[in-house]
């Protein structure tokens, strides 16, 4: 009976005490708050032909190499959204046809995952795709809220609803693997 007191007062108490501005100001939707940090064009572009030409090869891998259908399936998924993200890219920020460069990470990753044995090539390629989507949908939320050039920002806006799908599809790989 007692605990039911304390309980019951200390609720009261809750709820009559005014509340302060910590718990009062609720945090804004992410839609509205600024960016994180901001990122220059030229450190945009580096970062998402990397990472972009890595989803690329490393999913070539995969199409190749994956146990399951539906790994094999986002492989090729990955392929071809990249592929047209790439090119999307190369338009807004008036990128010459070079082929894009592999920062030293993505390099490593790559040469990891072509030296993985046929047990470990699928759970490596899924973890590597879920950071890279998880980094990759942060990056462009960012550019598109911050960037400092308006087409590659535009880019960048109607690129990431495909790249949240990617994490979701491959967040589903995860669960099923």
């Amino acid at each position: 009976m007692k605990k039911t007191f304390t309980a019951a007062s200390l609720a009261l108490v809750l709820l009559a005490a005014p509340l302060s501005p910590t718990f009062a100001a609720m945090p804004a939707s992410s839609d509205t708050a600024a960016a994180a940090f901001n990122v220059d064009k030229a450190s945009f572009v580096k970062q998402v032909t990397s990472s972009n030409q890595f989803e690329i090869e490393s999913s070539k891998l995969a199409a190749e190499k994956a146990r399951d259908a539906d790994v094999k399936e986002f492989a090729r998924q990955m392929i071809a959204d990249h592929t047209k993200a790439g090119e999307g890219l190369k338009t807004a920020a008036k990128l010459d046809d070079a082929a894009p460069a592999l920062s030293p990470k993505h390099a490593a990753m790559i040469e990891t995952l072509k030296g993985a044995s046929e047990q470990d090539f699928q759970p490596l390629y899924i973890e590597m795709q879920t950071v890279a989507h998880m980094e990759a949908v942060t990056l462009f939320a960012t550019y598109a809220k911050g960037g400092d050039d308006a087409a590659v920002k535009a880019f960048a806006a109607e690129t990431l609803p495909k790249l949240e799908m990617h994490k979701a599809h491959v967040m589903k790989l995860v669960a099923a693997h």
